[in-house]
């Protein structure tokens, strides 16, 4: 080959290095206008939460699945353990501080009040009058305030997904007044705030574990406990329960928390990403229970389940120094930043 063929196949052989250079930049980390597109391996979310497979956190954790995995310009895959498969509440507390567990949802005033006691705001009786009430605060200054307090405990606070308003149930009579739960064993979640709200109701609180709830009252360890009517349904309470009081005594948020070490760790676009499919799978799952709720008091009653509406002035006058008992833990400015956010 003579050497002014060497020279233009080298030449040749250049140009299509340099092209295929060029090219390979399409679509990569940073294209021409600077954007951010996704690359390499999906980084893997591991959301525990300890509701069933029909559970409130899991209707909104499977909708953030969907949401966040097809997001454009990032790449995300969402592992969902539901049923405590990897603990109790707080264990997922404590594992998300640690970093071992990216995710989770819990509620507020249950484990999570013992890593951040102001959280005992959310079982203070009768702060809330109705949805619009819940929503106003948790989507607004209230809520944001209550969620930064998360920032320094190593976990990040993304929202709030909902567990919902809470009522009482036993195994032993109908109850439409305070006297009527006299005596009872109620189980109530491991927070101060509960043990003072039962016992100004002469009840004897006693702490069970979520995941072990159902088996105390099966095993009549407890007469009673209390929960919004999307868990008594999906955990199957009223198999193990024979009457329903619709107090409505206090609203519970489930809190989502991701761990500080990964939270950082994304990328501005990736932390936007899974910020917006926590808002989307929180507004998809207050529709569905919204919509649910009705039926599901149908069901109990077909269940054999006896309701009654009880004396709510009567329970709220019961309780009305639960907030006093836990003035330490909560401040007046907190509790009343909550009651004023109503439009």
């Amino acid at each position: 080959m003579g050497k002014l063929k060497k020279m233009n196949l080298l030449l040749v052989m250049l140009v299509a290095i340099v092209l295929a250079a060029c090219g390979g930049n399409e679509g990569g980390e940073e294209g021409a206008e600077g954007e951010s597109t996704s690359s390499g391996e999906a980084k893997t979310i591991k959301l525990a939460h300890s509701g069933s497979e029909s559970h409130q956190y899991h209707i909104a954790a499977e909708n953030f699945k969907e949401v966040l995995e097809n997001k454009e310009g990032t790449n995300f895959t969402v592992e969902i353990h539901p049923n405590a498969s990897l603990g109790s509440e707080g264990d997922a507390i404590e594992q998300v501080i640690s970093g071992s567990l990216e995710m989770t949802t819990v509620a507020a005033d249950s484990n999570l009040s013992n890593t951040i006691p102001e959280m005992n705001a959310f079982g203070i009786p009768y702060i809330f009058d109705d949805k619009d009430h819940v929503y106003s605060a948790l989507d607004g200054e209230a809520g944001e305030n209550l969620l930064s307090l998360a920032d320094d405990k190593g976990m990040k606070g993304l929202g709030y997904w909902e567990v919902g308003f809470r009522h009482l149930t036993n195994n032993s009579t109908e109850v439409t007044v305070p006297e009527d739960v006299e005596g009872m064993k109620i189980r109530v979640q491991p927070a101060t705030v509960w043990e003072e709200h039962m016992r100004a109701l002469g009840a004897n609180p006693t702490p069970v574990d979520f995941n072990e709830l159902y088996s105390a009252l099966d095993q009549g360890v407890v007469d009673g406990q209390e929960n919004p009517l999307p868990t008594i349904d999906s955990m199957k309470f009223y198999e193990v329960q024979d009457y329903l009081s619709l107090t409505g005594h206090t609203y519970t948020p489930a809190v989502v928390l991701m761990s500080n070490s990964f939270y950082e760790g994304l990328s501005e676009e990736e932390a936007t990403a899974v910020e917006e499919a926590v808002v989307e799978a929180r507004d998809y799952q207050r529709q569905t229970l919204d919509e649910k709720e009705e039926e599901i008091l149908t069901k109990l009653e077909d269940e054999g389940v006896i309701i009654t509406e009880p004396d709510r002035e009567a329970f709220r006058e019961a309780t009305a120094d639960v907030k006093e008992a836990v003035s330490d833990e909560v401040p007046e400015e907190i509790v009343q930043s909550l009651i004023d956010s109503k439009e």
